[in-house]
């Protein structure tokens, strides 16, 4: 299993992800397209509820993983900006933590509204990386690896774009929610991995053996109807 395949099973299975999950797939339709899909979890989900549910990723790999996992989903290796669906022919559009990674992301959320039906909905979940909050003994480099981390990525601060994006690409009816998942547990030390190390690091295995540990991160997820 990749790492980045095991980061994705372990936010995934925290009950506060379960639940996540099931309120972002609720009233997008019978046809619904999953954008960023990685392993294809939402894509299963979906389809066991009798939705057509189709998942794309540009990874080869994670869809490879989907279709073994998910049999019953329709999976294709695609980019967000150039799916391959005709016009309209969704009812709902689901692109859960994969914006960020986009240099840009209004092109995605344009593709998102040509591949929508008459009042189809779309709905964009992520969360805003400068956000992230980790208790930690030392505060000051915390906050100097956080920002870094998110600086990395091509558009870490889409998140709090969300509303104006949709708006700006013909949505209505947009919503915007924040819902804030928390570890207490050695199952965010991998995702820990990724933003420190050294002595910063093994602070974190400590309170993690300590049940110490801290960390929240608030999700946005915003929604809008596809307009006339």
């Amino acid at each position: 299993m990749s790492t980045l395949l095991a980061l994705l099973d372990s936010f995934d299975d925290l009950p506060q992800a379960r639940r996540l999950r099931e309120h972002t797939c609720e009233g997008l339709g019978d046809t619904v397209v999953d954008v960023g899909c990685g392993a294809g979890r939402a894509v299963g989900e979906l389809a066991a509820r009798g939705v057509r549910a189709i998942g794309t990723d540009l990874d080869p790999a994670m869809i490879e993983a989907a279709v073994e996992r998910w049999p019953a989903g329709e999976f294709h290796v695609a980019d967000a900006t150039a799916l391959p669906l005709d016009d309209g022919s969704v009812t709902g559009y689901r692109a859960d933590k994969v914006l960020h990674a986009l240099p840009e992301p209004a092109r995605a959320v344009a593709e998102a509204r040509r591949v929508l039906a008459r009042r189809g909905r779309a709905v964009l979940i992520g969360q805003d990386w400068d956000t992230m909050v980790i208790d930690s003994a030392d505060p000051e480099l915390t906050r100097r690896l956080v920002h870094a981390r998110a600086d990395g990525m091509p558009s870490p601060r889409v998140a709090r774009q969300y509303r104006n994006l949709l708006l700006d690409n013909g949505f209505t009816e947009v919503t915007v929610e924040v819902h804030t998942v928390v570890w207490t547990g050695e199952a965010v030390l991998p995702v820990l991995a990724t933003i420190g190390e050294g002595a910063w690091l093994d602070d974190q295995r400590t309170r993690a053996r300590d049940d110490r540990l801290f960390v929240a991160v608030p999700i946005f997820v915003a929604a809008g109807t596809r307009a006339d």
